[in-house]
């Protein structure tokens, strides 16, 4: 019976003494022809799945040399063998075949693992939620409009290409959890205007549904050239003012007439809050927050972007000691681990007194 394939993560979460046979599904990322120091041929292939990526090397005289030569940046295969990750190479695979995936595993590839498909799922749901919360109906109709145009492109983006969320469909991760985030300081801080919050957060990263997302049919994110040319913040404040032209062209917008506060100020309070959402000029902001709901998307941005590296290092940092995690760039330092919760310990001690 055939294996249910695992995923690099997964298999780069071993032990150095584990060596089990398996199979991973991953895309062809980049095939370099190189040499050894005694200049025999060889090959370095970059795989990429959903949640990692590593590099195959298969030497001149294995069996799949031939086949492997031939293949090209954009293929997606199969590699079956025995994986085990060393202290000096990481994940390597002995003894293994290689051959192309089938269409269906294909599709099953991209869409993602099976756990992390049901939680994009669930958050892409809790931002849809969030969004027919809107109270404001100008700000609600915007935010549904921007889900029905470019939904399927948010569900591809990543949230970075490197440091936080760098996954496909990381940025709805990120969103969603940003949401309640704002949703709780909200209730808390009643002077704040939820709605104005909520559908910034929305829209503060729209401009990476160009730069950091993957195409429909794979893990290679490209560099796009309107976003290396304008960057992500310039990109979300257009976006939101095309989408603003749109929803006044409706035959609704003008019953909004009768709305306090007035509908430009609106949008110009939500331009506010994607422009600056970097906090400092020197990060990247043309201009810094200066309303609280600007000041608190920037600063609930950089936390959940800050925890979720955090997260990460936990996870798969090398570690210093067992309570002490590497410093994983750009975080500041090395990592402590957190103190655990709370929690009863069951003690079976009879009662002396």
């Amino acid at each position: 019976m055939a294996t249910v394939p695992a995923t690099i993560e997964e298999l780069k979460q071993q032990t150095v003494a584990d060596n089990p046979a398996g199979s991973i599904h991953a895309q062809v990322d980049e095939v370099t022809s190189k040499r050894t120091k005694d200049q025999k041929p060889y090959l370095e292939i970059h795989l990429r799945d959903a949640t990692a990526n590593f590099p195959l090397r298969v030497w001149s005289d294995h069996p799949s040399f031939g086949f492997c030569s031939e293949l090209r940046a954009g293929d997606f295969v199969e590699i079956q063998g025995d994986f085990m990750v060393s202290a000096a190479f990481g994940l390597e695979a002995r003894n293994w075949s290689v051959r192309f995936l089938t269409v269906s595993e294909k599709a099953d590839l991209l869409a993602g693992p099976p756990d992390i498909r049901e939680r994009q799922s669930n958050d892409y749901s809790a931002v849809e939620s969030f969004i027919q919360s809107l109270r404001d109906p100008r700000l609600r109709e915007l935010s549904l409009l921007f889900l029905r145009e470019f939904g399927d492109r948010l569900r591809r983006a990543a949230g970075a290409r490197n440091y936080h969320h760098a996954r496909r469909g990381g940025l709805v991760e990120h969103i969603a959890q940003m949401m309640r985030t704002g949703d709780a300081i909200a209730a808390v801080y009643s002077g704040l205007n939820r709605d104005l919050l909520l559908a910034g957060i929305l829209f503060h990263d729209s401009g990476k549904l160009w730069e950091n997302c993957f195409p429909k049919e794979s893990f290679i994110m490209p560099h796009d050239f309107r976003a290396e040319l304008v960057g992500h913040v310039s990109m979300g404040v257009e976006l939101v003012n095309r989408l603003w032209q749109r929803l006044k062209e409706g035959a609704e917008f003008s019953s909004w007439n009768v709305l306090s506060p007035d509908s430009d100020l609106v949008r110009l309070h939500l331009l506010h809050v994607v422009a600056s959402h970097h906090g400092e000029k020197e990060f990247g902001s043309p201009v810094e927050p200066k309303t609280p709901e600007a000041m608190a998307l920037h600063l609930i941005d950089n936390l959940d972007a800050k925890l979720e590296m955090m997260s990460g290092a936990y996870q798969f940092g090398r570690r210093l000691s067992p309570e002490v995690i590497e410093r994983v760039r750009p975080l500041p330092t090395n990592l402590v681990l957190p103190l655990a919760p709370i929690a009863e310990i069951n003690q079976n001690v009879e009662d002396e007194g």
